[in-house]
């Protein structure tokens, strides 16, 4: 089961939150998202448990309490969803070429 944790603490690292998620059993997998281009957390991140059993344990035991000095939120993720990328413009626009001559009246 994937497992959003959000509100961290930006000095929370992935050691520290799969830590806290190992107390309820198999942690497969424990990521604090950063930002790609500073390196710094954007407050929060994934724990991946393969037992669902324990992920479900771990998420009611462990939604707001508190890690890194901030209450956290736990609760299993959402799928990822398809993102627009807005900073190509959308997909739309751009240099049709073409027309030309005649402002259209009729040649012929």
């Amino acid at each position: 089961m994937n497992i959003y944790v959000g509100n961290l603490g930006y000095d929370v690292s992935d050691d520290q939150l799969q830590s806290a998620f190992q107390a309820y059993g198999e942690v497969e997998s424990a990521r604090v998202i950063t930002d790609r281009d500073t390196g710094r957390s954007k407050g929060f991140g994934f724990v991946e448990m393969p037992d669902q059993k324990q992920a479900l344990a771990a998420t009611n035991a462990l939604n707001g309490t508190e890690l890194g000095g901030r209450t956290i939120t736990v609760n299993e993720a959402r799928p990822k969803e398809p993102r627009r990328d807005d900073r190509r413009g959308g997909g739309g626009g751009g240099y049709r070429g073409g027309g030309g001559g005649g402002g259209g009246r009729n040649r012929y």
